[in-house]
């Protein structure tokens, strides 16, 4: 089997990986608040506060160990961590299934931070397997794998929710994450990229530096807290939106309905996204998703009905879906192959903290004023994301053209 053949079977396999550990995740997210109440007789306030503590950790602790698995993964291979974060991701859910407490639940969910970066570490793995010129379309079709398990995770979470009980829920979707383990453990190959530098080592300075260095790659990864930030600012409280123009008729559905939509237009898209960047250049195509996503979040404030909001939600799926896998493929071109999953680290760092951020941001706007106002706040944020990442890349060009010799 050729190098090409090889890196088309691990981008395969990794779909599927991917769809598995997505599915896994988002199975529990929608009910784990109602799993803390069946722990014990918890008042609505402790409830819901346990609820985003629990919600939160996971973030809070991938946000600091991020860049520490990404130069492990540069170092000792990136397959390694991915069988090591399945297999951790998969005892974690599992024994979910049997704590008898919140605090239980909140250290596992704790100790399962440490394994959440496996979708952002499978994204690098492929990224370097692949050949440049198809690096976006390859992401973007990863991402798809991601989004279908997104998709699908919290429709076979409720079913088995309903006909079993939350902690068998927990049990049965361990099981998945478990073969995602073993989809990497023996369908991947890891290949050693042959470079000129293959035997340097960078210090977390010099991979600082190399950032700092860039000023589009800052701007980037910045962008995607904003990104992160917006998102997150209304999927907390969007039920309750759906509920605000829908009333309580059917309420799980249509705010699962709501969810998929975006997802939805994500699956369509993200692939052509990637495809246009690896003609035209990433950063240009994601100035363009900045833009898009701006102009689709605005009307969510608007909307009079249900069926408007999944429209809404649809078109932004389009958009802000394809942001990912091109972030990650300009990171591959503008970093030395020895330290890419270190910045992708570092990346996926910044991503988590705005995990944390849009929550209680948006929380607190629609406390302020009300959700429709997070709405416009999410727009105004990803117009000004896509205005300064414009801006910089306007700037850094016409650096380069300063410092390009003249010739006569």
């Amino acid at each position: 089997m050729n190098v090409e053949q090889v890196a088309k079977r691990n981008a395969a396999i990794m779909w599927f990986a991917n769809f598995f550990i997505a599915a896994s995740l988002t199975m529990v997210i929608p009910f784990l608040s109602l799993y803390i109440e069946t722990l014990g007789n918890y008042s609505d306030d402790y409830v819901q506060r346990w609820s985003g503590w629990v919600f939160a950790i996971s973030f809070l602790i991938a946000f600091i160990v991020s860049p520490f698995w990404g130069r492990f993964g540069d170092k000792h291979g990136r397959k390694i961590f991915l069988v090591f974060a399945a297999f951790g991701l998969g005892i974690s859910v599992f024994l979910m299934g049997f704590v008898t407490n919140v605090t239980q639940l909140f250290f596992l969910r704790l100790f399962m931070g440490f394994f959440t970066g496996f979708i952002s570490m499978s994204q690098a793995f492929i990224s370097t397997q692949t050949p440049p010129k198809i690096a976006g379309k390859v992401l973007g079709t990863l991402q798809t794998g991601n989004v279908t398990g997104s998709l699908l995770g919290p429709l076979f979470g409720g079913i088995l929710a309903d006909t079993f009980s939350y902690s068998a829920t927990f049990q049965l979707t361990a099981a998945t994450l478990f073969i995602a383990a073993f989809l990497v453990t023996f369908g991947t190959k890891e290949l050693k990229q042959k470079t000129k530098q293959a035997e340097s080592h960078y210090s977390v300075g010099q991979v600082l530096q190399h950032i700092i260095s860039k000023p589009v790659l800052v701007v980037i990864m910045l962008v995607s807290m904003f990104v992160q930030v917006a998102n997150f600012s209304i999927q907390p409280i969007l039920s309750l939106y759906v509920s605000e123009i829908h009333g309580p008729a059917s309420i799980a559905f249509f705010s699962g309905l709501a969810f998929s939509a975006a997802g939805l237009g994500n699956l369509l898209m993200s692939r052509n996204w990637g495809k246009l960047g690896d003609r035209i250049g990433y950063e240009k195509v994601l100035v363009i998703l900045l833009f898009l996503s701006a102009i689709f979040f605005l009307p969510g404030a608007f909307v009079g009905s249900i069926w408007q909001l999944v429209v809404v939600r649809f078109l932004l799926g389009t958009a802000i879906g394809g942001v990912i896998p091109l972030r990650t493929a300009y990171i591959r071109e503008v970093s030395p192959y020895q330290i890419q999953g270190e910045v992708l680290g570092y990346n996926t760092s910044i991503r988590f903290l705005g995990n944390i951020i849009g929550p209680v941001v948006g929380g607190w706007i629609a406390g302020l004023y009300d959700i429709a106002a997070v709405f416009i706040f999410s727009s105004v944020l990803l117009l000004l994301s896509a205005i300064s990442l414009l801006m910089t890349i306007k700037r850094d060009q016409k650096q380069g053209l300063e410092q390009s010799p003249v010739h006569s």
